[in-house]
């Protein structure tokens, strides 16, 4: 199973960023995914995850600024980031398989 993250970048408070996660060798359709974070000197913290019923939740943190997606067809998971905030900088990574599966994170830094 391969996660690969993408979309991560520096950019100004109040900014948009998208992430995506491609899954390889992996069932995606039908699957639970995640968001998680790392900022640095703190633990990883879930964002959001989206089941295979489509039903998603998020963080408090992030709630009404963030939205999880997901497309079957391209085994591709998305995060949304809207109105970022600097408290969002952090590694952000995606998580498959009961949280088994990791990709390699892609950072974001919001100034």
């Amino acid at each position: 199973v391969q996660l690969v993250e993408s979309g991560g970048g520096s950019v100004q408070s109040g900014e948009s960023l998208r992430l995506s996660c491609a899954a390889s060798e992996y069932t995606f359709s039908g699957s639970s995914m995640a968001w998680f974070r790392q900022a640095p000197g703190k633990e990883r913290e879930g964002v959001a995850n989206i089941d295979g019923h489509d039903v998603s939740r998020y963080a408090h943190s992030v709630k009404d600024r963030f939205t999880i997606s997901r497309d079957n067809a391209k085994n591709t998971i998305y995060l949304q980031m809207n109105s970022l905030k600097s408290e969002d900088t952090a590694l952000y990574y995606c998580a498959a398989g009961g949280w088994t599966y990791w990709g390699q994170g892609t950072q974001v830094t919001v100034s």
